[in-house]
């Protein structure tokens, strides 16, 4: 496994190839294509060089047909480990192959042999739709963030309205006054009302 210094911030891309003429012919083109290139020659090396915390790759571009574990089987491991987006490149192109790399994730499908000069606007596509199912996770964690947030601070006003026989409208402001007071988070003040709660309902 290499990581050639090219002093070029182009996006980070790892091949995964049995065929070391193939690897070694690729990363040189797309080194020069300014991407920064690392290279595995099985889906076992290309696994574990992830586990060793190295830099996250932008993009994997897997063979399919690898000794031991194959590329779709390091496909799935890539979907575990933080979504690490990928794309196949293979001499096979039938449609059973093709048809399951996209239902495992695949983002593109290269049949080789390719040159890195038709690889590029493919590898450049694949990119493009990583980053916006990256933006589309993001959002809809913070989504998921906001409702939570939105649902403890309601049941935070709810525990301080029976407890102080108040309205909603003003067991909510004393939330807001009690968060500014401590000079912490409306959500911070919420949550340990609802723990302070459970425990005495414990």
């Amino acid at each position: 496994m290499t990581i050639p210094d090219t002093g070029i911030p182009g996006p980070h891309l790892l091949l995964v190839d049995d065929d070391r003429l193939v690897l070694t012919t690729m990363a040189s083109a797309l080194i020069k294509a300014g991407y920064q290139v690392s290279t595995a020659e099985s889906a076992n090396d290309a696994e574990k060089w992830l586990a060793e915390g190295h830099q996250r790759p932008q993009l994997v571009i897997l063979d399919v047909q690898m000794p031991n574990h194959s590329g779709l089987t390091l496909a799935l491991r890539l979907r575990e480990l933080d979504h690490i987006p990928f794309m196949m490149l293979s001499a096979y192109s039938d449609q059973a192959t093709v048809a399951q790399a996209t239902q495992q994730g695949a983002l593109s499908y290269a049949v080789k042999p390719i040159g890195a000069v038709q690889l590029i606007p493919i590898i450049e596509a694949a990119l493009a739709r990583a980053n916006e199912l990256d933006s589309l996770r993001s959002t809809r964690v913070q989504l998921q963030t906001a409702l939570d947030n939105e649902r403890d601070i309601n049941a935070a006003v709810g525990i301080t309205m029976m407890q102080h026989h108040l309205t909603r409208k003003a067991a909510f402001d004393r939330l807001r006054q009690g968060a500014r007071s401590q000079r912490c988070k409306l959500i911070e003040l919420a949550q340990r009302i609802i723990t302070a709660a459970e425990t005495f309902n414990g």
